[in-house]
């Protein structure tokens, strides 16, 4: 879902007819951005790589395209979109994934808006990778994608392993709307499902091989301190708690019980790890590194969850 366009002032319509190239429009956006102080991290890191993602995802073109790309002449149009799309940007601090209706997760692409967190976990690289070494041998047959939000990490792992079966479980109508429609957009309903849960509610009596999990973890503090940008995402997906591990503490007494034997459980918490690790500490939380960055990803076991199940219903 796209935002609506921008009405073009008198200077914009001028600006516009002097951007002719790409190459143009993606100086003057990076020039605009930091001179407005803009913050990223919805999908990018900096004014450079938010300009190429605003003007290529404006025109239509793939975040590979050919670079000769960059001197192609724009039709008046494409460069008033272009305009628009940055105006939008910078007044509003709406993340350039909602004014694209649009975000790439693990190399796929996701219909978001303000109803659903924006995909950005590291949990992707776990995803492209299989979840190896865990399931090296033999793929999950059943997957718990909980707190699913978009649906993109349940979704990009029933396209990544193509034989599991995959449950999307939030506890927001609005954001299983937009699962849903993700769903339908990757022709991946014969083993994808959206499910209507509060937490495991809704999957009451399932077992699963792999439950994975991007929670609101957000502690209060960084949520009062978080950008304008942030504050455009659903409360619902952000914090919980003091702490930020109102969820994440229910996840922990719960997950047993829907988890085989030889399953494993999956949660990013973030920031909120120090709080984790100093609620639970004798948990030998088993912390991930990743090659694109990202933090505060923790696997459990299901024998670890069952070691310490009696510190997880005290919590």
């Amino acid at each position: 879902m796209s935002s609506p366009a921008t009405t073009l002032t008198l200077t914009d319509h001028a600006l516009a007819s002097e951007l002719i190239s790409v190459r143009d429009c993606l100086r003057w956006a990076t020039s605009e951005f930091l001179a407005h102080r803009l913050h990223f991290g919805h999908g990018t890191d900096s004014a450079w790589d938010e300009s190429v993602a605003l003007v290529l995802g404006a025109l239509h073109l793939p975040w590979d395209a050919d670079p000769a790309v960059l001197d192609a002449r724009l039709l008046g149009v494409e460069r008033e979109r272009i305009v628009g799309l940055a105006r939008q940007r910078i007044e509003t601090r709406r993340p350039l994934p909602y004014l694209l209706g649009e975000a790439f997760f693990a190399g796929y692409p996701f219909e978001v808006d303000e109803r659903v967190l924006i995909p950005r976990s590291p949990i992707a690289e776990l995803i492209e990778a299989g979840f190896a070494p865990w399931f090296e041998a033999t793929p999950p047959a059943r997957v718990l994608d909980l707190c699913t939000g978009s649906g993109c990490i349940g979704i990009a792992t029933a396209l990544t392993l193509p034989t599991c079966a995959v449950d999307l479980a939030d506890i927001s109508p609005d954001a299983l709307a937009v699962a849903k429609a993700n769903i339908v957009r990757h022709d991946v309903g014969r083993r994808v499902r959206a499910v209507a849960s509060d937490l495991f509610e809704g999957v009451a009596g399932q077992t699963y091989d792999l439950i994975v999990s991007n929670p609101p973890y957000v502690d209060s503090r960084d949520l009062a301190a978080m950008p304008a940008e942030y504050r455009h995402e659903p409360d619902l997906a952000l914090g919980a708690g003091s702490d930020g591990l109102d969820i994440v503490r229910r996840i922990l007494r719960e997950a047993r019980g829907y988890l085989s034997d030889d399953g494993i459980l999956v949660v990013e918490v973030g920031n909120s790890q120090r709080h984790l690790e100093a609620a639970f500490p004798e948990v030998p939380f088993l912390w991930l590194d990743f090659e694109r960055g990202g933090e505060g990803v923790f696997v459990l076991d299901a024998e670890t969850l069952d070691a310490h199940a009696a510190q997880f219903a005290a919590s």
